[in-house]
C-alpha cells in the first residue's frame, strides 16, 4: 500500500472516550510522519478546542480540515481557506428556530470564536474548557457564520426539509446535535484541497472515522478504515474495520502500514 497522506478524524476514532490520544496512537503517527507521510486532521471541531486536546508533537506535523470542512489551515505552508454560510441563509436559519424551536440552543461558530443564544450546559455534546459569548438572535444575525450548530431541538425532519438544499445538514452525536456548514463543504472538500496543493492524489491517502460527517471522505479515499465503534453505515462503506478507538484501532493499521504488512 502507497500511502502519502493519513487522514485522521478526532473523536470515536483517534481520541478514546476520555478525549486523549493514546500513547499508542501518538507514536504510531508521529512514526508514519518521520516516515515522510503528511498528516491531515479531519474534524467538525473548531481550532481551538483541537489545540487543546491534542498534544504538542501532533500539533506540530499535522494540517487540518476544521468545522467539517469549513476551515482549512496548514500553518507550515501558509495555507489557510474560510468557506462561510452565507449571510441570508443563517439569517434565515435564526429566524427559523427563534420562532419554530424556540426552547433550542443555537450557537455559530466563527472562524474560532463561539456565540450562541443560551448558556452551554450540556458537556456531552460541547467542551466544557469553552463557552460561548451569550447573544440575542439580533446580535447572532451580525456575525458571517462558519458553522451553525442546534441543540435541544426536538424533532428536526421540518428543520432539514427547509434548509438541506441552502447547507451542508449533519445529525451527528446519536442524533442529538445538528450541524451545518456551507453548503459546498465538508470533509471530503477539505481534504480535497490539502492534498492537491501537496501533489498528492486519492489513491495515495488513508482515512479514519467513525461517524456520519466522515462518509464523504470514505467515497474519496482509496482506503478507508472504520473503527469497530462506528455508526453501521461508514462501516458498509469501509474497506476495513479496524478495533475501537478505546483499543487503539488506529494505532493497530498503522502499525502494520509501517511494517509493510498493508
Amino acid at each position: 500500500m502507497d500511502i502519502s497522506a493519513i487522514v485522521l478524524d478526532l473523536d470515536g476514532t483517534l481520541l478514546n472516550s476520555s478525549k486523549k490520544v493514546s500513547e499508542r496512537n501518538l507514536d504510531a503517527v508521529l512514526r508514519c510522519s518521520h516516515n515522510g507521510m503528511k498528516i491531515i486532521v479531519a474534524t467538525a471541531r473548531p481550532p481551538r478546542s483541537v489545540r487543546a486536546l491534542l498534544p504538542i508533537e501532533l500539533l506540530d506535523i499535522s494540517s487540518f480540515v476544521f468545522y467539517n470542512g469549513a476551515l482549512i489551515v496548514d500553518v507550515k505552508a501558509g495555507l489557510e481557506e474560510h468557506i462561510p454560510i452565507d449571510r441570508t441563509t443563517t439569517e434565515d436559519i435564526l429566524d427559523y428556530c427563534s420562532v419554530k424551536l424556540p426552547d433550542c440552543v443555537i450557537s455559530l461558530e466563527v472562524k474560532d470564536h463561539w456565540y450562541s443564544n443560551h448558556k452551554i450546559l450540556d458537556n456531552a455534546v460541547y467542551n466544557p474548557l469553552f463557552h460561548p459569548i451569550v447573544c440575542e438572535y439580533r446580535e447572532l444575525k451580525q456575525h458571517l457564520a462558519t458553522k451553525i450548530l442546534i441543540t435541544d431541538f426536538g424533532e428536526p425532519k421540518e428543520l432539514r426539509l427547509l434548509f438541506e438544499e441552502k447547507v451542508n445538514y449533519l445529525l451527528t452525536d446519536k442524533g442529538k446535535l445538528v450541524q451545518m456548514m456551507n453548503k459546498s463543504v465538508s470533509k471530503a472538500t477539505g481534504i480535497l484541497k490539502l492534498i492537491s496543493h501537496y501533489g498528492i492524489n486519492t489513491s495515495q491517502i488513508i482515512v479514519f472515522g467513525d461517524d456520519y460527517n466522515d462518509i464523504e471522505m470514505f467515497k474519496i479515499s482509496a482506503y478507508s478504515v472504520a473503527m469497530l465503534n462506528a455508526v453501521d453505515e461508514l462501516k458498509n462503506l469501509a474497506d476495513e474495520i479496524t478495533d475501537t478507538n478505546d483499543n487503539d484501532g488506529v494505532a493497530q493499521i498503522l502499525e502494520m502500514i509501517l511494517r509493510g504488512v498493508r
